[in-house]
């Protein structure tokens, strides 16, 4: 399988329009960060995608938690799982390879 051109990212790897997203796209960028996406993974993404598009903004780590316990479960909001699934920082991580803008509180 022959991959497919990236859409344009930022300097740190966020893509620069977030409609250009897509599964592939998802596993392109999740490629460039050592990650291959289990279930896991995209029920997180598609968590936040969702988040974003019904509030129109991103939370900060403790409301990411807080609204994955909500809708997922206490057990997939465990920082833990989260570290395990997004090693570098599952905020950040999570909406990079979702196809969002990079959180206000990350560095």
């Amino acid at each position: 399988m022959q991959a497919l051109d990236l859409p344009a990212t930022n300097a740190q790897g966020f893509l620069l329009d977030s409609h250009s997203w897509n599964e592939a796209v998802a596993e392109q960028l999740a490629a460039r960060e050592a990650i291959v996406l289990q279930a896991e993974h995209w029920e997180i993404l598609y968590f936040i995608r969702e988040y974003y598009q019904n509030y129109q903004h991103l939370p900060n780590a403790r409301g990411f938690a807080k609204a994955i316990s909500k809708t997922l479960g206490e057990e997939k909001a465990a920082s833990r799982y989260l570290q395990k699934l997004f090693p570098q920082g599952p905020l950040k991580y999570a909406c990079k390879l979702a196809g969002l803008p990079k959180p206000p509180t990350c560095m």
